[in-house]
């Protein structure tokens, strides 16, 4: 090739698997990745947006994803995304319910719904990394008793995923989106020696070989550089926003803690000064008591006299 390829990217993600010649590439992924949680193995699909190549560069609701339904009605969404952002659980769900209850037209009953059945691929790894690089969302309780089996959300991170030899048809298309822009199509590693994959490589060589096709693929990618750029400044001023409001925050809780201060000193001065108030009219009270004791005396001894006198006045008669 004369170019390096990189499946991940959106365009040719969706020539990949959402194309209409390339629907049994679908087949085979999904086959691949829902495995045993499909009541069936998929043997036809339909595409509800297929990619047909002129699609508009900039037009990203045309390109993102792939949505496709089999000959039972079962829907698929497929969806990569190169670059996570905080709200990316909530479009997941909302993207699968959307999907999911446009089945439905006016008056029509509950029990014509179809599963459902929503893939992604994050090139980045979204949750804690524990290892773990694929996980299906179905509607079970605790116990793992499911409410309704209509499909579900599996969600696969990429940046998690590292085997160390391919042993199975998922792990095959897994490794392919991981590292097909590293793949050299003249030397392909022997995990690429099946017919699927040999197509895919040939959807690959066409964005490369043809100038209007790799033209389209630089483009996806500059855009794709664009919006991480600007993904980046929002994050620096979300971050810068966050760190003025702790010091904002900072700020407004030394003012309370001052105040705070502040009062308890005054708090404690008025204390004081009541204790001084209290210890003064207790000085008083003994000066007073003192006075009283001393006036008493006086007295006892006046009348002692009084007394005295008396005696010796009856004394002389």
């Amino acid at each position: 090739m004369k170019h390096r390829i990189d499946p991940k990217v959106d365009c040719v993600f969706k020539a990949l698997l959402g194309a209409v010649e390339t629907r049994n590439l679908l087949v085979h992924f999904l086959n691949a990745l829902l495995g045993d949680d499909l009541p069936a193995p998929i043997r036809a699909v339909e595409l509800l947006n297929p990619y047909n190549g002129k699609e508009t560069l900039d037009d990203k609701v045309n390109i993102v994803d792939v949505k496709a339904e089999d000959s039972e009605g079962n829907l698929y969404q497929i969806e990569i995304q190169l670059l996570n952002h905080r709200h990316l659980p909530a479009r997941m769900l909302y993207t699968w319910a959307d999907l999911y209850s446009q089945q439905l037209k006016e008056g029509q009953r509950y029990g014509l719904l179809q599963p459902t059945y929503s893939v992604w691929l994050l090139d980045k790894a979204m949750l804690p990394d524990d290892g773990c690089y694929l996980r299906d969302y179905q509607w079970r309780d605790r116990e793992g008793r499911r409410l309704l089996e209509h499909g579900g959300i599996w969600l696969v991170e990429l940046g998690k995923f590292d085997v160390p030899s391919v042993t199975n048809e998922q792990q095959r298309w897994l490794r392919f989106f991981k590292h097909g822009g590293q793949l050299d199509d003249v030397q392909l590693p022997d995990w690429m020696s099946t017919p699927e994959m040999e197509q895919a490589m040939s959807v690959l060589r066409q964005f490369s070989e043809k100038e209007r096709d790799y033209h389209a693929y630089q483009s996806r990618q500059n855009a794709l550089r664009v919006q991480a750029d600007i993904d980046y400044e929002l994050e620096e001023l979300r971050q810068t926003k966050e760190e003025l409001l702790q010091i904002k925050q900072a700020k407004i809780d030394a003012e309370r803690e001052k105040l705070a201060a502040e009062q308890e000193r005054e708090i404690a001065e008025q204390e004081k000064l009541a204790a001084e108030q209290e210890r003064q009219l207790a000085e008083q009270e003994k000066v007073v008591a003192q006075q009283k004791a001393a006036v008493a005396e006086r007295e006892k001894l006046a009348a002692q006299a009084e007394l005295a006198h008396l005696k010796a006045l009856l004394g002389q008669r």
